[in-house]
Formats: structure tokens, sequence, C-alpha cells
């Protein structure tokens, strides 16, 4: 395979330069010649959408900064799944699809220069903006036909603001991403979507703590992956596995299935290790291990609600450290997010038809977990009455609440429908055949709440 620099296609890193043009030329030459590897030296390399090709390595060496250009018009829509639900959508900012044998690596930085998306986002919620306004926002809804009724996870579709991942691989194969840091995504950080074979090892992942919905990785309905050795601090949830939302998760039905996540840090996250809340086509054969899980809200958060769908299942949570979080174990089947009505039937506490959009979750092993300093709670557990989790071992893990925290327990997670309580206890519902096994709890006065 030939290498090549961008600086061979008239690349210039100062900052100001647009290098859109070089990076297309660039890209094009690799698949002329069945591949290759392209370098970025040292420098800050401003630059539109990149699209990488087949048999493609993309080497940032160090102090070598990709900076994307905040400008939506620049990214044309291309069809992707967003919050869950297959449209259209801004297009990523370092993006394949279709392709196999992809690497991304070095020391350098892929900067999604997400401010002024994020403050753009803000605006238009304070501005009470409840329609599309922009040409690119108006564009997206002729697109997306029937967007209204579309679920969404607090993202803005009923406004079509659809703003990019910064790094997505879509169908894709044998892809890597390794050692580079990866900060201020507009939307999602890595998305994976549909791809098998994917290797996400020693990467730093970094977003402020109230830029909104910049999840760190979201494995979206892919197969055989590994996330190893990675940090996360973002203003979302951290490493989170999803499978598409509702129906049309369910029409395209393609689980997310063989995960291990090992030695990772995550930290400032709404929750640590995440499952969900888009779990139509079920999320299987997953291992997460080894792992410190330092101030982000929920430390393990499986989460989901009627109307979602999915089987959730074979999933072993082990070796897991934790500290300051609100709760560090939430397993919810109400939750909330992009539900503003608080009477609907999702949010029943009596048994509800089960339907394909019934989620379950069962055969979840937790163990040798610690977590210290928990704000709200030592854990909260809230299945269905129709479908209570199932087959749940706790089992060696060691829980204490931080009883001076002015926190509620119900800020455990993000739920309608359950009835209060006031102690930091560990609080199950609907889950029956939960089994705790050398599980100490240590600060409210009920280890254990069960309602």
């Amino acid at each position: 395979m030939k290498n090549f620099l961008i600086t061979d296609f008239g690349g210039k890193g100062d900052g100001v330069f647009d290098n859109t043009n070089a990076f297309a030329m660039a890209t094009t030459e690799i698949a002329r010649n069945g591949g290759g590897t392209l370098t970025i030296p040292a420098g800050k390399w401003s630059v539109g959408a990149i699209n990488l090709e087949s048999d493609m390595t993309l080497n940032l060496e160090e102090n070598a900064e990709i900076l994307f250009i905040a400008d939506p018009i620049r990214y044309t829509p291309v069809y992707t799944r967003w919050e869950g639900v297959e449209c259209y959508a801004l297009h990523p900012l370092l993006y394949a699809n279709g392709k196999q044998n992809i690497t991304v690596c070095g020391k350098g930085t892929l900067n999604g220069n997400g401010k002024p998306w994020w403050e753009l986002k803000k605006k238009k919620k304070a501005n009470g903006q409840s329609q599309p306004e922009e040409p690119y926002e108006k564009l997206l809804a002729l697109l997306n036909p029937g967007y209204l009724e579309q679920p969404g996870g607090g993202g803005g579709r009923e406004i079509q603001f659809l703003r990019p991942s910064l790094v997505e691989f879509t169908n894709c194969k044998n892809v890597v991403l390794e050692g580079i840091t990866i900060k201020d995504s507009p939307f999602w950080t890595v998305h994976p979507l549909y791809t098998k074979k994917l290797v996400l090892k020693n990467l730093k992942i970094e977003n402020p703590s109230d830029a909104p919905n910049t999840d760190g990785i979201d494995v979206d309905s892919c197969e055989d992956v590994q996330i190893i050795g990675c940090t996360v601090s973002v203003g979302d949830d951290g490493i989170c596995l999803k499978s598409g939302s509702g129906p049309d998760g369910i029409r395209v039905n393609r689980p997310t299935d063989g995960v291990v996540i090992r030695a990772c840090t995550v930290k400032n996250a709404h929750g640590g290790i995440v499952l969900g809340s888009e779990t139509a086509a079920g999320i299987r054969h997953v291992v997460a291990e080894d792992c410190d899980l330092d101030g982000t809200d929920r430390g393990i958060r499986i989460k989901s609600r009627r109307g979602r769908g999915g089987d959730l299942f074979d999933i072993e949570l082990k070796n897991l450290r934790m500290k300051n979080n609100l709760c560090p174990i939430a397993l919810n089947m109400y939750y909330k997010c992009g539900i503003t009505d608080t009477s609907s039937p999702l949010f029943s506490l009596e048994k509800q038809p089960i339907t394909a959009e019934t989620p379950r979750i069962h055969d979840v092993k937790i163990s040798d977990c610690e977590a210290t300093g928990c704000k709200a709670s030592a854990g909260f557990i809230a299945g269905l009455p129709e479908m209570p989790i199932d087959n749940l071992s706790i089992s060696d893990c060691h829980f204490t609440t931080d009883e001076s925290s002015a926190e509620s327990p119900m800020n455990s997670d993000m739920f309608f429908g359950l009835p209060e309580v006031t102690e930091k206890s560990f609080r199950i519902l609907n889950a029956p055949g939960a089994t705790f096994q050398n599980v100490k709890i240590e600060g409210p006065k009920e280890p254990f709440i069960y309602r």
C-alpha cells in the first residue's frame, strides 16, 4: 500500500486554509490505488466532511489536529440512523459507508469544533423554536416525511436540527480506531452503525459536561466489538450500546451482538457503561470488566421503556469501580427522556399488553463491583409489571451511600410514574427473580426497598 501526505495534495496546516478539497483528492487517489495510508503531520488542518475509503489508514501524527468547520450547510444530508430511527441527517464529520479494512490511528486529534453547534442548539431551545426554520432543517424535513411521529431522545428531531456525529462508520467491516484524541463533537462522538469487527482502543474522548447529546461511544446495531483502554469524559452517556428505537428499530431488526468493554475509564457522563435506551432489536452477549466509572451520574445504566422494544440478555458486568455517582446501578424500564406526558400509559404501574414494543431485560450478572459516595441511592431496579426483570444476579459487591448529599433517591435515574421513596436504599421493583449474594450496603437505614 502506498503512503501519502496531505501536503502532497495541497494541504496546509495553518488553521485557516480550507483543506476539504485536499482531503477529497487524497482519498480519491487512495481508492484509485486500491488502498493506502494518508498521514497528517503536525499542524491544524481545517476541513469540512471527510469520507474514508476501503483499505485506508488515516494516520494523525503527534500534534496533528483535524479541525472541522462548523457550518451546517457544508454537511449535505446522508441516510443514517439518528437517535434510533433511520432517516436523513447532516453528514458526519469523519465518515465511511459500506467500506472495509479502515484504520484511524496515531497521536493526533480529531476536533469537532462543537461549541458553535451546541450554542446554536441552546439558542433554538431558548427561542422556543418548534419547527424547521433554517434551509438545511427544511431540507431534512422534506427528506424525512413523518418525522414528527418518530421517537427521539431530546436531541431536536421536532425541528430537524439533526446535528452530525463526529466519527461514523455505517455498514463497514474491520474497523480500528486507536490512540487518537477525539473532542468537541457536535452530537454523538463515535457512532459505529451496522458495522462488524470493530476495535476501539486507547482512545481519549472529551466533550464538556454541559455539551448537549455528546455521547462518547454509541455502538449501534453492531457485531463483534472490542472497546479497550479508552478514556471518556462527555456531556451525555459515556460508552453506550444501542439497537434502534421502537417500530423502526424492530423493522430493521439488527441487534448489537458480542461486545467486550475492558479497562476503560469514564468520567462526567450521564451514564458510565450504558445499554439503551434505543433497544428495539436487542442487545446481547456483552461483557464489561475492569473499568473505572468516576463521577458519572450512573455507573452501570440499562434503560428502556414501553414502546422501545428489544430483548437484552447475557450481560456480564464485573470488577467495576465506581465513585461519586448519583446511583451506581440503574436498570430502568420507565425511562422518560423524550416524553413530556407524565400520565402516558408508557409509565403505568399496571400491567399493559405485551407487544413487540415491550422491552425485556434478563440474564444479567453483576459481580465484584465497588461504589463509594453514591449521592442518590445504592441502586435502582425498575422492571415492568407485565415484563419483570428476570434472572438478575448481583454478587460480591459493596455500595456506600453519601447520606450527607441533598440528592433525592428519585434522581437515581430519569423516570416517570414511580412512587416516591426517601431512603437512599437499593430499590427493587418488578424484579422478583433478583438475587443478592454477599452484597454489602452501607449508609441507608434500610439496605433494600422493594417498591
